[in-house]
């Protein structure tokens, strides 16, 4: 995999956008942007499996109203010609994602100083993006484990673990998943609190 030079707020700028965009995946009535979620809400073990929704990833997210998020997958798409607005809305392949809320984008832009995504290398937007999905349908019974901490590879080719609580290890820092199984047509959704990066920021 390539080493990835990048300088920690262009990182995190391009993680949260690209995880809040998934953060809206499911029934607006399910998860509104407006909503707060906690631990003690999530049943992370429920053991049983999730139909398909009947909305795609990204048709939730822009009815959602989540419009910087899909700023960010047009960028890339217009600066890498990548297919990912087509991937998350026509797609049939499923995903799992692992998403930071509304108000982290909120909180990180504002510490960064940034206008918008297009101030950001595409390059990395797509790294940062792709750190955040995992291949097929993981419902959070396939994601917490009853004991040992389990690794999720990422579409990325990096891992993090996720320990019996819920809690993210990923390379650069930690998260709690705060909502759980949220089911789109083209995969399975878990809400987490912070946005997990793909290299060490110490």
């Amino acid at each position: 995999m390539k080493t990835m030079k990048m300088n920690f707020k262009s990182l995190a700028l391009v993680a949260l956008v690209f995880t809040a965009v998934f953060a809206v995946s499911c029934n607006k009535e399910d998860f509104a942007p407006e909503q707060s979620f906690t631990t003690e809400e999530v049943d992370l073990k429920k053991g049983r499996a999730l139909a398909p929704g009947t909305s795609s990833i990204a048709q939730i997210a822009i009815g959602a109203g989540f419009s910087e998020l899909v700023n960010a997958l047009v960028h890339v798409d217009t600066e890498l010609n990548t297919s990912l607005v087509d991937m998350f809305m026509n797609g049939t392949d499923q995903y799992t994602v692992f998403a930071p809320t509304n108000d982290a984008f909120e909180a990180l832009y504002e510490f960064l100083g940034v206008d918008g995504i297009t101030e950001v290398d595409a390059e990395l937007v797509k790294n940062v993006l792709f750190y955040h999905v995992t291949e097929g349908r993981r419902a959070s019974n396939s994601v917490v484990p009853p004991v040992r901490p389990r690794s999720i590879e990422t579409l990325l080719g990096v891992a993090f673990t996720v320990d019996s609580n819920g809690m993210i290890t990923a390379v650069g820092n930690t998260a709690n998943i705060v909502a759980a199984d949220i089911s789109a047509s083209n995969g399975i959704i878990h809400v987490i609190d912070t946005v997990i990066l793909p290299i060490s920021v110490e």
